[in-house]
């Protein structure tokens, strides 16, 4: 039990002193840019699905 104590103590001291953690205006501008990025890509994997459904309905018609 003394080592999971002392892990404890020595995480917390860690976390609290010798983690560099960002700024609000750092996390913001990294969440922004996250948010972005999963945006751009839902788009085009929605643009490109949607081109693939139509090709493929297409190549299916021809064949009723």
């Amino acid at each position: 039990m003394n080592k999971f104590t002392d892990f404890v103590k020595e995480s917390y001291i860690e976390m609290t002193e010798k983690v560099s953690w960002p700024k609000w205006e750092q996390l913001t501008q990294s969440t922004m840019i996250v948010l972005g990025a999963t945006v751009f890509i839902t788009a085009i994997v929605g643009v490109m699905d949607f081109i693939a459904n139509g090709s493929l309905n297409f190549i299916y018609s021809l064949f009723k």
